[in-house]
């Protein structure tokens, strides 16, 4: 338990809040932060999610077609800027490109939040403000013009969201306190049940009515996400609203050489963790492009809207989910649970396999000559989500529990970096799905993987020891 001599002026209330939160079990086991902050994601997963399931497909079936590419404001000198990151484009490479620029840069702007939220106005403020950006980011998305401004709000709203909604989550619990990891699992579970709905919404308004009606419903959705976050915020981890010298007391201690090693080894892991979730991260964007020719869509007498894909990921995804949190907890009551990151390079070497599926299913359509069933489609899931659960949630747990204190909310952007890098090279990876076979495009991906699972295992055997919690650190 911390003491007075331990912490900062601001820490001191964020120590006695997490203390009482040690027998706080009104969720499910955990602290009621989680629920609200849960539901708060949900809505907030549900607009991005929605509107993500349309985006690659809105612009290769609309938007980006001769005639029509030309009223978007801004696309001129924003097509040269991709331009001279992935080459020349076409208008299916573009379209990837921009998919990927966009669920690149998401992952970026939540550092330029964690800093306002930090430093300047908290992070309930932060997160207030990014979802009030967001609404008026989906709205604009609804006109062929406004379509780069929609787009420029959203990367604002979600950089203010994003980041500091987990770093919430992370600080209703004491860094020694086990549930943390389970309770980013809960939390994540969350966001797999907007994906499931979001795209029966979104992406049949979107694909079978019109485009922006799928947009408008997600500008809907943050809207109750809104609401939502803001009815819970007496149950959040403390604010103090401090005077400028105050916060430079609090926030800008100097950091300890120890301190620094920790960051720079998160910072050295983001690259590997970015190779890691390219397979997962296609899903969202040329994956949907192959499965409009490889799988047989047809459904109930008619044909399903290829967004719906996402749907079918996220319920194998929240049943996995559910599944490895349970396999844990109960791994935990016999032995030792592993540490974050050994978790980590299990979940990398499972989901290395999946793309290996998909390669298989290409090689079976070009020799049958047409599409393989779409219950075939939830193997690849299996493995990619079983995977997967280990990576995401268990990172977040990661970087929250080992950032250095008054950093939590920046160290949480920084992970976040991981898939500003790998949604970049999913970009330029889906453009190549048109210059290459499926086999290959898919055998790519699960070579990448594979590095990435040596990588992270040599991390974990030479450099594990400093990314343990501090108590087993000092025993070790």
């Amino acid at each position: 338990m911390s003491t007075s001599a331990d912490v900062t002026p601001v820490a001191a209330p964020l120590a006695a809040f997490q203390d009482k939160n040690r027998s706080a079990v009104s969720f499910i086991g955990h602290p009621p932060g989680v629920g609200w902050l849960s539901a708060a994601e949900f809505w907030e997963r549900f607009a991005y999610y929605g509107m993500q399931a349309l985006l690659v497909l809105y612009l290769t079936h609309h938007l980006f077609k001769p005639g029509v590419i030309g009223h978007v404001w801004g696309i001129g000198p924003f097509s040269h800027v991709l331009e001279s990151v992935y080459g020349r484009l076409d208008y299916a490479a573009l379209a990837s490109a921009v998919v990927g620029f966009y669920t690149a840069t998401v992952y970026l702007t939540p550092i330029l939040g964690g800093y306002v939220a930090d430093r300047m106005i908290g992070r309930t403020a932060t997160v207030t403000l990014g979802a009030s950006m967001m609404a008026a980011g989906y709205l604009l998305l609804c006109l062929e013009q406004t379509f780069l401004i929609g787009i420029l709000a959203l990367l604002f709203g979600v950089g203010c969201f994003k980041g500091n909604i987990a770093a919430q989550v992370g600080d209703l619990y004491a860094i020694d306190d086990v549930r943390r990891a389970d309770g980013f699992q809960i939390y994540y579970l969350g966001i797999q049940m907007a994906v499931i709905i979001a795209p029966l919404i979104t992406g049949t308004l979107g694909e079978k009515i019109g485009w922006s009606w799928g947009f408008m419903s997600a500008g809907v959705g943050i809207m109750i996400g809104l609401v939502i976050y803001l009815l819970g915020r007496r149950t959040y981890p403390p604010e103090k609203l401090q005077r400028k010298s105050e916060a430079r007391t609090a926030v800008s201690r100097p950091l300890s050489r120890g301190d620094w090693g920790v960051v720079a080894i998160l910072v050295g892991l983001l690259p590997v963790l970015a190779l890691s979730a390219v397979g997962n991260q296609q899903i969202f964007n040329a994956y949907l492009i192959w499965a409009e020719k490889y799988y047989d869509l047809s459904l109930f007498g008619g044909e399903m809207p290829t967004s719906w894909m996402f749907s079918i990921d996220a319920v194998v995804s929240t049943f996995l989910m559910v599944g490895v949190i349970a396999f844990w907890r109960w791994y935990g009551r016999h032995r030792e649970e592993p540490a974050e990151i050994t978790k980590i390079v299990i979940g990398t070497a499972i989901s290395a396999a999946a793309p290996l599926v998909l390669a298989l299913y290409s090689r079976i359509v070009v020799q049958a000559g047409h599409p393989v069933p779409l219950w075939w489609s939830v193997a690849f899931h299996i493995i990619n989500d079983t995977g997967f659960s280990m990576v995401l949630p268990v990172g977040l747990a990661l970087y929250s529990r080992a950032a250095p204190a008054g950093l939590g909310g920046m160290m949480v952007a920084v992970y976040y970096l991981s898939f500003f890098i790998c949604n970049n090279l999913v970009g330029y990876l889906g453009g190549l799905l048109d210059r290459m076979s499926g086999a290959r495009f898919w055998l790519l991906h699960a070579a990448i993987m594979g590095v990435a699972t040596v990588l992270l295992l040599l991390a974990r055997i030479f450099l594990g020891r400093f990314l343990m919690p501090t108590k087993a650190r000092k025993a070790a």
